[in-house]
């Protein structure tokens, strides 16, 4: 055996016997997340499917380092998790994860560019270097021509692709993207899932919340909440 063998790289999520509790020790204790085992490879799209009520938006949260476990280990990109302080946490959300939600998120007073630039802001970017890249961001996303377009302007696909071009403004490896096309017409719902397929053919890593089999069917592998526990589910079932 070869001693300089490379070693395997290191998966982006990796998770072992997550658990969370809610009002633990009352009578109305919830578990969670019971157990979860999770491994997610840099540049694999995975969705996350399940009832509402199954768990997965709390797993989410923690993948998303917005909440803690009561139980297990997780590793962000190679970082425990549990070791990092407050300003810590909210650097690896910075600049590891962007976040992309059903409800778009976007500030209404702010045009495109703003919106989209705004994270930058809170990683202290110069304004100038900050407008020119949330330009190459929607620029990106096909919206180079609406820069300037609030979001009462701008379709709902239009407006989930600033939400997208905001989430990946600090190029993070991770993309967590929760019901992103539940409020979205499928027509355009397809153009966002081909969006996140590009976004992962770029080499970032894409997780996707969905309750819809055939939204999780555009993933390269589906995983399936049920009270609290994780399954994997093949391709061939999620499309049946």
């Amino acid at each position: 055996m070869n001693a300089r063998a490379e070693a395997a790289p290191v998966p982006v999520i990796d998770i072992h016997g997550m658990g969370k509790v809610y009002n633990a020790g009352s009578e109305a204790e919830v578990h969670a997340l019971r157990g979860v085992d999770l491994r997610v490879e840099a540049g694999e799209f995975l969705a996350i499917m399940g009832p509402s009520g199954s768990g997965k938006s709390t797993l989410m949260n923690m993948i998303g380092c917005l909440d803690k476990p009561t139980a297990g280990t997780y590793l962000c990109d190679g970082a425990d998790v549990s070791r990092l302080d407050a300003e810590e946490l909210a650097d690896l959300r910075l600049h590891k994860i962007g976040f992309v939600f059903q409800g778009f998120h976007l500030l209404p007073r702010l045009s495109a560019l703003e919106n989209v630039a705004m994270p930058l802001g809170y990683a202290q970017v110069p304004p100038a270097e900050r407008n020119e890249r949330a330009r190459q961001a929607l620029a990106a996303v096909g919206l180079g021509e609406r820069t300037q377009h609030k979001p009462n302007e701008l379709s709902g696909g239009q407006q989930q692709r600033v939400a997208i071009a905001r989430a990946m403004i600090n190029n993070p490896p991770i993309l967590l993207a929760d019901e992103p096309t539940g409020a979205l017409d499928s027509r355009t719902g397809e153009e966002i899932l081909a969006l996140f397929k590009r976004l992962r053919d770029e080499g970032h890593t894409v997780i996707l919340i969905t309750h819809d089999a055939h939204v999780a069917a555009h993933a390269d592998r589906t995983v399936v909440m049920h009270d609290g526990a994780l399954t994997e589910q093949t391709d061939t079932e999620v499309a049946a």
